[in-house]
């Protein structure tokens, strides 16, 4: 007989998975790469990339003079065109400031006539109370008892005609009044009418003449603005004060004659040489003009 093993068969283990090896990173490269992030990159020239030159002060000093220059024979035809206009903006404006007073005026004498008829109301009703009262304190003395009730209806009947006679005479007074009133209130209107007319015909004029000029003047703020981007601040702001306080406007001007071309007087010659150096902002020592050579012009 076979004999019965002890032995149990053999179970099968399950293959344990063997890891791949990872790849090698060379640590040579890792750091060449490193070193290449790290480095920073070098900027370009400077000359390949030119400053832009619309900057105030990347302009010389010749150019701002030149620009100063131009700014003033813009600025004097802008004068030029004004002055053609002559007065009619101020006589418009005066014409506009006189209608208001006189529209004002006519709304206080029209509610001054209407608080008089309003006057005149209330005396008439003040009338009527006291012919009431009148016939009341009559009635009452046909019933009196004695003297002295008597005397006592007597002499409120006649304050109430006294009130009635006041009353009447301030109701003349405010008639008269009103009659006063509605004479300067046709007399105001009458003016209020001609200068509405007047104002109409000087608009006329002056839309006429704004129209003709519009369009060059528009075209002529252009050019100025674009001649003030190149000067500074504090020189626009001199410029604008010298204008400001000559006659003719002009704030630069010419040497003409070894003089200055505003006030006439003579220029020295050590500042003469420096206003055709054109290195710095040269101005009249009696005026206080700015000066420049007449080389500027070309």
């Amino acid at each position: 007989m076979p004999t019965k093993s002890n032995s149990k068969p053999a179970t099968k283990t399950p293959a344990k998975k063997v890891a791949t090896p990872a790849k090698k990173v060379s640590t040579t490269s890792k750091a060449k790469k490193e070193v290449e992030v790290a480095k920073p990159k070098t900027p370009p020239p400077a000359h390949l990339f030119p400053k832009k030159k619309d900057e105030k002060h990347d302009y010389t000093i010749s150019e701002k003079l030149k620009a100063l220059y131009d700014l003033q024979q813009i600025d004097s035809k802008v004068d030029k065109i004004r002055i053609v206009r002559g007065e009619l903006p101020m006589e418009v404006k005066d014409l506009e400031d006189e209608i208001v007073g006189l529209t004002t005026r006519l709304e206080n004498y029209t509610n001054e006539v209407k608080a008089f008829e309003e006057s005149i109301s209330k005396k008439k009703q003040s009338i009527k109370e006291s012919n009431a009262m009148i016939k009341k304190y009559t009635t009452q003395q046909d019933n009196v008892k004695n003297n002295r009730e008597y005397e006592s209806l007597t002499k409120e009947i006649e304050f109430q005609n006294l009130e009635i006679q006041l009353s009447e005479k301030r109701m003349r007074e405010y008639a008269a009044e009103i009659v006063n009133k509605n004479l300067v209130i046709e007399a105001t209107q009458a003016g209020l009418d001609e200068r509405k007319q007047d104002l109409s015909v000087k608009k006329k004029e002056l839309a006429g003449i704004v129209a003709e000029t519009e369009k060059e003047e528009e075209h002529l703020m252009k050019k100025s603005a674009e001649a003030a981007k190149i000067i500074e601040g504090r020189l626009i702001v001199a410029y604008n004060k010298i204008r400001n306080n000559a006659r003719n406007g002009l704030a630069v001007v010419i040497v003409q004659r070894d003089s200055c071309g505003g006030c006439f007087n003579k220029v020295p010659p050590q500042q003469q040489l420096e206003i055709r150096q054109r290195k710095k902002v040269i101005v009249c020592e009696h005026c206080g003009r700015i000066l420049v050579d007449p080389d500027i012009i070309d």
